[in-house]
């Protein structure tokens, strides 16, 4: 595809783009965050008898924690991003830069997992406080980015003509309860920053429930 082929300007909206380059872009930063995150599963030194390597696999918990919900909240963002995708009739150029920003923290989030791994039961309670409210920030940031891409494109009219104002609806809804869940649990973690990594993870596996699921209640409504 050349450059002329990407183009679907409109005398009236100079500038617009096919998503297609965005996609593309986009899922390969998510896969690409996936993959670090089992990087930082460190192989515990122990001595040699089974006895010491299953008790230092078993302390290793935190890093396990941290990788199954990370690996559930990219796997969100992914599944938010791609329907948001399914949805846009062309991309402008803030659009773009909004994505950009979205994919920043996505390639970011291996890092506050590893503060989790690291500082989660193996440190002073300030330091664990300290590791899980910066990891629930990221997350929170991230969620909040890619609500505003979807408000974005409903804005700036970049959605599909064809596109139904209840499956608009839906999906907007989808997008955004998950961040006063996130707000609410980062509170929690000053005081049991435990309960808060689960917490996050609680939020991933509710949001990966299958968007069928939600729409059907809605119905039924």
């Amino acid at each position: 595809m050349n450059a002329e082929d990407d183009e679907v300007s409109t005398p009236d909206r100079p500038g617009l783009r096919s998503t297609g380059r965005l996609e593309a872009f986009s899922d390969g930063v998510f896969a690409f965050a996936i993959t670090l995150l089992v990087l930082d599963l460190a192989v515990p030194l122990t001595q040699h008898s089974e006895q010491h390597l299953l008790q230092a696999l078993g302390d290793q918990w935190p890093g396990y924690l941290g990788y199954v919900v990370s690996f559930a909240t990219i796997g969100v963002l992914w599944l938010g991003h791609n329907a948001i995708t399914e949805y846009l009739d062309r991309a402008d150029t803030t659009l773009l830069r909004l994505n950009l920003l979205l994919m920043l923290l996505v390639a970011f989030l291996p890092f506050p997992t590893r503060l989790v791994s690291d500082y989660v039961h193996f440190t002073t309670a300030a330091a664990e406080r300290v590791a899980v409210t910066f990891y629930g920030l990221t997350l929170l940031i991230a969620g909040a980015l890619l609500s505003l891409l979807w408000r974005y494109a409903l804005h700036a009219r970049l959605v599909r003509p064809d596109a139904g104002d209840d499956e608009i609806t839906l999906l907007t809804q989808r997008l955004t309860p998950g961040l006063g869940a996130y707000a609410l649990f980062i509170i929690v973690g000053l005081f049991v920053p435990v309960v808060a990594v689960i917490g996050y993870l609680v939020i991933a596996v509710f949001f990966l429930l299958p968007i069928r699921i939600r729409r059907i209640r809605i119905r039924r409504r």
